[in-house]
């Protein structure tokens, strides 16, 4: 679930201007990607990792959504490393 409403994380803001990811290269991907790993003990929320593409660029999102207050909270954004991820970007390679 998204919901309308989205917090950035310092942390999340941080790694988006190093990485040139858009908030709204962000908001694509948590409206049009795929999770494709869940965090369920995280906290204060349960997290899930998110796979979504900007054109050919793959973007991975780390997010989690807070039902009391109906918000999505971005925890962190990057573009996958080839060498740690399959070529899907789905699953990350063995060690």
């Amino acid at each position: 679930m998204v919901f309308d409403r989205l917090v950035f994380r310092v942390h999340a803001i941080k790694r988006m201007f190093e990485r040139n990811i858009s908030p709204e290269d962000v908001r694509h991907v948590l409206k049009t990607g795929e999770p494709i790993e869940d965090y369920p003990d995280d906290t204060p929320y349960p997290s899930r990792l998110i796979l979504g593409w900007r054109g050919s660029r793959p973007i991975h999102v780390v997010a989690a959504d807070n039902d009391r207050d109906r918000e999505t909270i971005v925890i962190t954004t990057y573009e996958p490393e080839p060498d740690r991820w399959e070529p899907d970007f789905r699953r990350r390679k063995a060690p």
